[in-house]
């Protein structure tokens, strides 16, 4: 029987398939302990009253908005609520703000608005320059919130730009965004963990016992 024809789209979807494996293997391996601590230290500033900014670009502001509805409402199990918010969703703030001041300035501004110190930032780009993540950066830290990068392929600007960053080592935006999406739920895995576990046990799990 003569071999049937090799079949481009199945082709491509199989090395979409194998890229977005290969990344996520990389992932496992160098960026689940930044998670994990993430995920903790997220767990002490919002049970502690600060809050999560998070925002992106595209399909990175889908992604910001998927965190901060997980943490207000819920991931898997039953818990309170958590302030969080995502910047590109004020819709009114942003287009009038990109209006009067212009679009490299959407973001930074509603940083100065909402953001107090201690708080969190969290930024999502697939590029790691895009100039409206990178001036909340530079914004966020002079007002004194911690400012955290997941981006692409490092080194880049925003990565340079945040305080601690995690850089996904893919081709493709696609697959970039992908494994964002990975991260963003062992984020909320992480956190979830972190508020149910006594935080004198996850002083000992994160820094070890005191001799």
């Amino acid at each position: 029987m003569d071999e049937l024809p090799a079949h481009p789209a199945l082709d491509a979807a199989r090395a979409h398939c194998e890229s977005l494996e290969e990344a996520l293997g990389r992932f496992r391996r160098h960026g689940l302990d930044r998670i994990a601590d993430w995920g903790g230290r997220l767990a002490d500033v919002l049970s502690g009253g600060g809050r999560l900014l998070a925002a992106g670009n595209g399909g990175s502001a889908a992604q910001a908005q998927h965190l901060t509805a997980e943490l207000v409402g819920r991931y898997r199990r039953e818990r309170r609520a958590y302030s969080a918010l995502a910047l590109h969703a004020e819709t009114s703030s942003v287009t009038a703000i990109g209006n009067d001041y212009g679009f490299d300035h959407v973001y930074a501004r509603q940083v100065t608005a909402h953001g107090r110190p201690g708080d969190i930032l969290m930024l999502l780009s697939t590029s790691g320059r895009s100039a409206n993540l990178i001036a909340a950066a530079v914004t966020a830290r002079q007002a004194g919130l911690r400012v955290w990068a997941l981006t692409g392929r490092g080194p880049n600007p925003l990565a340079e730009a945040a305080h601690e960053a995690l850089c996904v080592d893919a081709d493709s935006t696609a697959t970039v965004q992908e494994t964002h999406l990975v991260a963003v739920h062992l984020l909320c895995e992480c956190f979830d963990t972190a508020v149910s576990t006594p935080l004198a046990r996850r002083t000992v799990l994160t820094h070890g016992s005191t001799p």
